[in-house]
């Protein structure tokens, strides 16, 4: 017997699961339980130990862009232990520790015990994180770095804005481990928390317009859809970069970035094996770490759901399996 059919011979048949058979609030979330997945070619079973809550998770529970109706489960951070290796895989081996995010938006699954994904999407853990530290990680890392090292290029001097959001945290070190000046707006309450990040200059966007305060910005980095794009304009320097992670631009935003000079895009983020190395290598030398504001066990996940989508947290949440 070889070691991957050992470890598939003690993997049960059935994993807890959560689960919704309708669109809505936080009270849709069941536990279920499932037939635990195999894995395919090039694939690999992981036993979840850890995975983020983002707020594509609540915004698809609710009834987000592309997944259509349930049933589904929701989920892309994993982090945890190879269970099994499907044919031709060869990065890993049955009991590495590993983490990374399944491929965003239709490889969806983490929130359970067992869950399969294409070997290439995940990294060996560094030894200096746990699990949950890992599994707060992959999605909103990928996110941070695809849109400032990828796309935008980042490079020292340069000068940036960061917006609000769980992810944002991430986007500060990554940018400040690029050499980037960091504007940060957040509320007065989350200022101490983003200078001991590295903010160069903090912005209380509940007293203070962004668009009056800054100018001549390389880098705007822009997830929100409340009509911030069109001021974020008004802060770049010709040639800047606007990147958003929401809608695509109007045509009126691209007609006026156009006479501007301006360069917009809008960044949706992928399973990626050299991004997610990028951000190993940069969480193992101590330069990115998630801040946890919360962790729930999988079968409260629905409690995980209601206390993120209250736009209070600091960091990230996250659900420990097993």
């Amino acid at each position: 017997m070889t070691e991957s059919t050992a470890h598939r011979a003690t993997t049960p048949a059935t994993m807890r699961a959560i689960s919704q058979d309708a669109l809505g609030g936080p009270d849709v979330l069941k536990e279920v339980e499932l037939p635990r997945p195999a894995p395919s070619p090039s694939e690999i079973l992981i036993a979840v130990r850890a995975a983020g809550v983002n707020p594509t998770d609540w915004k698809h529970r609710a009834g987000g862009p592309f997944l259509g109706e349930p049933p589904f489960v929701l989920g892309w951070d994993v982090s945890g232990v190879v269970e099994a290796v499907g044919f031709g895989v060869t990065l890993f081996k049955p009991g590495d520790e590993v983490f990374g995010m399944l491929p965003y938006p239709h490889g969806l699954g983490a929130h359970a015990e067992y869950v399969t994904g294409p070997a290439r999407a995940f990294v060996h853990k560094p030894a200096t994180l746990d699990h949950v530290q890992a599994g707060a990680l992959p999605l909103a890392a990928l996110t941070a770095y695809q849109a400032l090292v990828d796309t935008a290029d980042v490079r020292p001097g340069q000068r940036s804005t960061r917006p609000p959001g769980a992810w944002a945290h991430l986007a500060v070190q990554i940018a400040k481990a690029r050499g980037a000046h960091v504007i940060g707006t957040a509320s007065a309450a989350k200022h101490d928390f983003l200078r001991e990040l590295g903010t160069d200059e903090l912005i209380d966007y509940r007293t203070t317009d962004f668009a009056e305060a800054v100018s001549d910005i390389d880098v705007v980095l822009d997830p929100l859809d409340d009509g911030s794009r069109t001021r974020s304009l008004k802060v770049l320097r010709p040639g800047g970069l606007l990147l958003s992670i929401l809608k695509p631009a109007t045509e009126q935003d691209t007609e006026t970035a156009a006479q501007l000079g301006i360069r917009m895009e809008t960044l949706l983020v992928e399973a990626d094996h050299a991004g997610m190395r990028a951000v190993a290598d940069l969480a193992a030398a101590g330069t990115l770490r998630a801040h946890i504001d919360a962790t729930f066990p999988l079968a409260e996940a629905a409690a995980a759901h209601a206390r993120a989508e209250t736009g209070r947290t600091t960091g990230k949440i996250v659900l420990v399996v097993g």
